[in-house]
């Protein structure tokens, strides 16, 4: 049976977050295109075409702060004038980008992939911390671009995987990620207008997914289940899931797939 002429596709937004380059999102893009969407990944403001260009000019990121990179999306979603508004899937600082699109308007769906917390999250787990350390550990770091060695890459995405898988992720997609998005994040909850506040009571939005791998240590499932519990307060349509044994690297390592199915699942279990 066709699909009328009259019924659109809802375009997927892939949106990257801290330290890893657009074009990481190849497999996903091929994957989503297979099932029929259209798709895209643009970089945040100051990223460049390429892992290589974009290392080789990082003062471009410096100073790059989680409003800028909200309104960046933002035009460029009116900007292609959709005739029905995108999916927005994020990971990381790009999940928390996912929900600022969906529940600004911008976005029909979001899928928040291991998401960097909202204002209101009060957990603050050891390994967090320790993933974060690279940016906070130095104040100057917020007006400047910071690259993960391949030690704290490990640690931060990972550690689920074995060292050697590891290392080759760091050297085929990291890039410097500017510090200011995570020192935002990091003192939210003492800023009233914080640029990590989502609505989570809003009623008028689309439906969002949340996930966590078990093992994440850059954003860890508490933090995640902290974010859902925010939602719960409110009446939209707002799920969750769980990646048993996975970390921070989830949708770059071997085990992508199993990642992309499950968004996929779901965005089929909604309509979309």
């Amino acid at each position: 049976m066709s699909t009328p002429s009259s019924v659109k596709n809802n375009p997927v937004i892939f949106v990257h977050g801290l330290w890893i380059h657009s074009s990481a999102w190849q497999p996903w893009m091929d994957l989503f295109s297979e099932r029929g969407y259209t798709v895209s990944a643009p970089g945040w403001p100051g990223d460049s075409e390429t892992v290589a260009a974009t290392r080789n000019n990082a003062d471009a990121l410096n100073d790059v702060g989680i409003a800028q990179i909200v309104d960046h999306y933002a035009e460029l979603i009116g900007a292609g004038r959709h005739e029905v508004k995108p999916i927005v899937v994020g990971h990381s600082f790009g999940g928390l980008i996912a929900q600022e699109l969906l529940a600004g308007g911008h976005a029909a769906a979001a899928v928040a992939i291991d998401p960097a917390p909202i204002k209101g999250v009060k957990a603050l787990p050891l390994t967090q911390i320790r993933a974060a350390f690279p940016v906070l550990g130095n104040p100057a770091n917020l007006h400047r671009t910071v690259a993960l060695t391949v030690k704290q890459f490990h640690y931060a995405f990972g550690n689920a995987l074995t060292e050697e898988e590891s290392n080759d992720l760091h050297d085929r997609w990291t890039i410097p990620g500017p510090g200011r998005p995570l020192f935002e994040d990091a003192t939210a909850n003492f800023s009233k207008h914080s640029p990590a506040k989502v609505d989570t009571h809003l009623a008028e939005r689309g439906p969002l997914l949340l996930t966590s791998g078990t093992e994440d240590h850059t954003v860890p499932l508490k933090v995640t289940k902290e974010v859902y519990a925010l939602y719960g307060n409110g009446s939209s349509d707002t799920d969750f899931h769980e990646f048993e044994g996975r970390g921070h690297s989830l949708t770059i390592d071997s085990g992508w797939r199993d990642v992309a199915e499950v968004s996929l699942d779901w965005l089929g279990s909604k309509g979309l």
